[in-house]
């Protein structure tokens, strides 16, 4: 199962790069970032950055070092795709396993599993190289193992359950929404059975330290290397900047808490039937392991509060948990029977009795009719650029010829597909000059396509190299040949030659002569100006 849906996420994700070009921008700049790491002029570690967390980057470390000798590894974000399909993958397996070990009829676990991994917001995440993929697994991961721990009480349970939420952290900064609340559910369940503060407390550090250490780790390496300790929120590249560059986030109020509503009822539109439903079957029951799908609420509720406050755009994809959220809820609508197989049971492990509360044929199969009819309310949703700013675009690569689209719209979708065409074709541009070492100075709040695409990164100085200061202050005394600018305006008034020369675009500053002038392909993409410096 799990070879057969990564090789499905893999085909989708050969098909949207390789066959239409349709990359995510997020994706493509950690790409970007990891090659800087290997193989610019300045290769270090650090270079992957701080301002988001690293496992993604990480993760591609290996295969980036293979662009070297197959530039077509980064150049179409592959890179990013051979993380995040095997990674969804492993979230499929998981909501298979939570399923099977509830005792679920075959028949129903199987519906369960295809109607998750064959969701088309599933799929697109495990296409295309994004975070969503790794952090979906993590914390679906650590749902089954907290589940797991209601009945075994086994520490292997929860050090696996902690370990997954630590990972899932490293993946996204929403883990700390699902880690705060998983702990406080596991010390409430732990002192109910126990009524011992000490041993409530002690279960819950257990679950809760690999995310501190990955925090705490996290924080203090951004701190010591770039001088601090959160870059997300104090870095001009950093998310509250982007933010204000773009004039994105809400302005908060009942529109902000509409919206958030709505992308989650597009997702999972029988969520509160189902939760509702799972509520009273469980207090009936006397059955705790629903509870915890509170960990996927909460990663929610943090979607919905960080939009509210203007801290997010307003994406779908922040929202993505409630796809696994319903699929678990669905499986929760089942009686529980049947055993936990555990290495070492706890001395509170508990018999997972046998409940004949809602056993036939009728239960299961409503709960997953109402999975499988929100499926294609999603995939209308995505579909649409109110409720889908970044995956609306897929009607144009998808469904081409469905639905009756105005020429606007159409020719909007097709530039968001095109967007980095551009840059790709600027690198192949100065990939044929033979420049040297050093000879092209960029930031790349911008320009991280071109050192995705390009067949040479040691050609380019970037931020990331330790020396970009110093050559930045004086371009032709330390070799640089070209200056690639952008325009100062949105997102291009942080880029770094436009701070240190604020009329670098318009006349070169007096550092050197207009080459040439591309006017993007691409949607939301920059002018580009490449200047040749004066000896």
């Amino acid at each position: 199962m799990f070879w057969v849906f990564t090789a499905l996420y893999l085909a989708a994700g050969l098909y949207l790069a390789l066959g239409e070009g349709y990359l995510q921008g997020d994706a493509l700049s950690r790409v970007a970032d990891t090659r800087a790491a290997l193989l610019s002029r300045d290769p270090h570690l650090a270079a992957i950055g701080f301002i988001f967390t690293p496992l993604t980057a990480l993760a591609q470390l290996p295969l980036v070092g293979l662009s070297e000798w197959f530039p077509a590894l980064t150049r179409w974000s592959l890179t990013a795709v051979a993380v995040s399909a095997p990674a969804m993958a492993g979230a499929v397996t998981q909501v298979h396993a939570i399923a099977r070990e509830r005792a679920c009829p075959s028949w129903f676990t199987w519906g369960v599993t295809l109607v998750f991994g064959l969701h088309p917001m599933i799929v697109y995440y495990g296409a295309n190289g994004m975070s969503e993929a790794l952090f979906v697994f993590f914390v679906v991961w650590a749902v089954r193992r907290i589940i797991r721990w209601m009945s075994t009480d086994d520490v292997h349970d929860l050090m696996v359950a902690g370990f997954a939420l630590g990972m899932a952290y490293l993946a996204r900064y929403d883990a700390l929404a699902a880690s705060g609340t998983a702990t406080l559910l596991v010390a409430a369940v732990s002192y109910r059975r126990s009524r011992r503060p000490e041993v409530a407390i002690l279960d819950g550090v257990v679950l809760a330290a690999p995310t501190a250490l990955a925090f705490l780790a996290w924080a203090a390496t951004s701190w010591l290397v770039t001088g601090s300790a959160l870059a997300q929120f104090s870095s001009r590249y950093g998310n509250a900047a982007i933010l204000e560059q773009s004039g994105g986030g809400s302005t908060g109020g009942l529109s902000a808490m509409a919206f958030s509503l709505a992308e989650i009822v597009v997702l999972a539109p029988a969520l509160g039937v189902l939760v509702m439903w799972c509520a009273v079957l469980s207090a009936r029951r006397r059955d705790p392991e629903p509870l915890a799908a509170l960990v996927l609420v909460a990663v929610l509720a943090f979607s919905a509060l960080t939009h509210l406050r203007g801290m997010t755009f307003p994406f779908l994809r922040f929202y993505i948990c409630a796809i696994p959220l319903i699929a678990i809820l669905a499986v929760f609508t089942l009686p529980r029977s049947g055993g936990m197989r555990t290495r070492r049971p706890g001395a509170r492990a508990v018999d997972r009795i046998r409940d004949d509360l809602g056993r036939g044929v009728a239960i299961p199969v409503v709960a997953l009719l109402l999975l499988v009819a929100g499926v294609p309310v999603s995939g209308i949703a995505m579909l649409s650029p109110s409720l889908s700013q970044e995956q609306h675009a897929l009607h144009a690569v998808v469904v081409p010829e469905l639905g009756d689209r105005p020429a606007e719209l159409r020719l909007e979708q097709e530039a968001i597909v095109a967007s980095f065409d551009t840059e790709r074709r600027i690198a192949d541009y100065l990939d044929t000059l033979g420049l040297p070492e050093g000879a092209v100075l960029m930031d790349t709040v911008h320009g991280f396509p071109i050192i995705a695409s390009t067949a040479r990164p040691e050609q380019f100085v970037i931020p990331s190299d330790r020396d970009f200061v110093e050559i930045l202050n004086d371009p032709a005394a330390h070799g640089v040949q070209f200056l690639l600018t952008v325009p100062a305006e949105g997102r291009g008034t942080s880029d770094a030659l436009n701070l240190r020369y604020p009329t670098v675009h318009e006349n070169g500053a007096q550092l050197g002569a207009l080459d040439f002038e591309v006017v993007n392909s691409g949607l939301d993409r920059p002018t580009w100006r490449l200047w040749r410096v004066f000896d």
